[in-house]
């Protein structure tokens, strides 16, 4: 195979949605003690997925209900983590108002990828929450 259909192909498996990139295996969110998590928020996103699940991060419990985020996390989150059986519903406006979308079992490395909307999307629009577990 060519240098450049080496280079091609990665490129190609690089920019497919769904690829886990630098974000955390969902099986993997417990806390230290082996508890487990619901999901996992990260501040930062990149258009390359080995970079995605960055910055500042926040661990959400199974049962948290939050219809105001914690200061600097309205409107800041941009990857996300979804541990196995639990779902997490999000909405786009405090107090829970305004659009709403459930992210299932999975990782989310990039939420420019998620419509919101006819011209918006998830990135950095996420004012509420709740995390269930079953």
């Amino acid at each position: 195979m060519s240098p450049l259909c080496s280079l091609l192909l990665a490129v190609a498996l690089a920019a497919v949605p769904g690829v886990r990139g630098n974000c955390p295996e969902p099986a993997s969110l417990k806390r230290a003690d082996g508890t487990r998590t619901c999901a996992k928020l990260f501040e930062k996103s990149d258009p390359y997925y080995d970079r995605c699940c960055g910055g500042a991060e926040l661990s959400v419990e199974p049962g948290t209900d939050l219809p105001y985020l914690p200061s600097g996390w309205n409107n800041a989150i941009s990857s996300l983590v979804v541990a196995p059986r639990c779902e997490l519903t999000v909405w786009s406006s405090r107090g829970k108002a305004g659009k709403t979308h459930k992210f299932s079992s999975g990782t989310y490395p990039r939420l420019e990828e998620y419509r919101r909307g006819v011209f918006g999307d998830w990135s950095n629009a996420i004012s509420s929450l709740y995390c269930r577990c079953y």
